[in-house]
């Protein structure tokens, strides 16, 4: 299977109403939230806590895309 047929199933799986409805469902931003906590910490302590604002900032707008809050 090509990257594109690849890519053509994944986006045409995306928009199907039944996964957006899942994608904000009370479950999924549960889940990336916890997600979402766990890769900012890790990146904190990564950076030594030099980019804490940007980390949070990034993680703000992904929130925004994830989950129904």
């Amino acid at each position: 299977m090509a990257i594109d047929d690849i890519t053509k199933k994944a986006q045409a799986f995306l928009k199907d109403n039944k996964v957006q409805d899942a994608l904000k469902s009370e479950k999924a931003e549960e889940i990336s939230d916890k997600l979402l906590d766990s890769v900012a910490n890790a990146a904190k302590k990564a950076t030594g806590g030099k980019h804490d604002a940007k980390i949070d900032e990034a993680k703000a707008k992904a929130d925004k895309h994830i989950g129904n809050q």
